[in-house]
């Protein structure tokens, strides 16, 4: 799960008892998510643990069990989730504020800090029967688990922390949760897909040659084992396979290309200037099933500690060496301008440039140098077209740059020999 643009990144779980009841506690769980690129889209978080004894959930405030399980055996106003091992989801936008608390009820949606920080959070309230009510004989859940939305995250085990405090809005009175646990889960790529999510491709001004996304970056077109597994864009049937069976289970329908990825990122370096160059960043959306709101994408390359104007996207740099090195950029798209990258499709694309200037002393078109090293789409590692075949720089020879010079050479020195034979 280590990612090293991210070292640090985490979704962390704060359990806070914040109050007795008479047969076990009132509790607050927060989400918080400590990734620095990697948001959890929609449909959202699903939280999910095991209780140590016998406990209940009585009742929730800002988030629900998708199962009540087995109440039988109360005979009274049941709880709200009898479940040895329950599900919690987030609640929707726009529910009675009766039933909410802060941060909560985004569809179990939470940002990324660098993106959106007010909403890089997310909490509910929970009320615990059959659980003990004093420190001693309260005990932590166990084996957390969290879906978001895929099971891409593992979590630790639940331990004991330093009580959190709570600030009253004035600001003049502080008090501390009863007893806090914190649960630190972390994201695989390999956990949360079988296959990569995207794939990158290139070109430049002073090479024809487009490089393409490498063939079956993210699975081969194979519609005999695996019917409908892509579709045309101009397929009469386009329509009716968008609302098939996997519409409800967000299963991607993607337009069949050679790379069968549902993004692309294409980085064309566009114009070279004397002191400047420009590069060129387009997102394709190939997933007719997908808008992605809030997208972002991750790029390294050595010369981001110069990027000096860039068009049409949110930047900010990020130093995952401890500040020594500027290299690694985070992009994303303008609010209620192009956050949303539609479906496939006409819109469904963003596009950026960047200006960026020379460093005499690094700065080269050779040798790939202005091709990124790595790109991120939604915090997953895209899939980067070989090497080897990467745009090539024309030789500077004039040979290769002039390739009439050398018939002209052959003439002139045949007719400077028949001169001088005559003569």
């Amino acid at each position: 799960a280590y990612d090293s643009l991210d070292p640090n990144g985490n979704i962390t779980i704060k359990w806070d008892i914040i109050s007795w009841t008479p047969d076990g506690y009132v509790a607050t769980v927060t989400m918080f998510n400590y990734q620095q690129f990697r948001h959890i889209p929609a449909p959202g978080w699903q939280l999910g643990w095991s209780w140590a004894k016998k406990e209940v959930i009585w009742s929730m405030v800002g988030a629900q069990a998708t199962e009540q399980g087995d109440c039988s055996k109360f005979k009274s106003a049941p709880p709200h989730c009898c479940k040895r091992d329950p599900t919690i989801v987030d609640l929707l936008p726009g529910t009675p504020f009766n039933q909410q608390i802060a941060n909560c009820c985004k569809a179990g949606v939470i940002k990324t800090f660098n993106q959106d920080p007010g909403n890089a959070a997310s909490s509910f309230q929970i009320s615990v029967g059959l659980a003990g009510t004093t420190n001693k004989t309260v005990k932590m859940p166990k084996n957390f688990t969290l879906r978001a939305p895929g099971p891409g995250y593992t979590c630790g085990r639940a331990l004991v922390g330093r009580p959190t405090k709570y600030y009253s809005s004035d600001g003049r009175r502080v008090t501390q949760a009863l007893m806090s646990w914190n649960v630190t889960c972390t994201y695989s790529q390999f956990l949360a897909q079988k296959t990569p999510t995207c794939c990158v491709s290139l070109s430049s001004f002073y090479n024809d040659t487009i490089v393409n996304c490498p063939t079956c970056s993210c699975g081969c077109q194979n519609n005999i084992t695996r019917p409908g597994s892509c579709v045309n864009d101009n397929s009469p049937y386009l329509q009716s396979a968008i609302n098939g069976p996997g519409k409800l289970t967000g299963q991607p329908l993607v337009q069949c290309t050679s790379h069968m990825c549902p993004i692309r990122i294409h980085w064309h370096v566009k114009l070279n200037y004397k002191d400047y160059w420009r590069v060129k960043v387009t997102i394709t959306n190939f997933n007719y099933r997908m808008n992605y709101t809030d997208w972002n994408m991750v790029a390294q390359h050595p010369n981001f500690d110069n990027i000096t104007k860039l068009f049409s996207f949110n930047y900010k740099p990020l130093t995952p060496y401890g500040g020594r090195i500027n290299d690694t950029a985070m992009f994303w798209g303008m609010k209620f301008y192009n956050d949303l990258l539609n479906q496939a499709g006409p819109l469904g694309n963003a596009q950026s440039e960047l200006l960026m200037r020379k460093d005499s002393e690094t700065f080269t078109f050779q040798k790939g140098w202005a091709f990124p090293r790595r790109v991120y789409f939604n915090g997953d590692n895209c899939v980067m077209p070989s090497p080897d075949d990467y745009p090539w720089l024309p030789s500077a020879s004039p040979l290769t740059k002039q390739p009439w010079t050398l018939p002209l050479l052959v003439f002139w020195t045949a007719l400077a020999t028949l001169l001088a034979y005559y003569v």
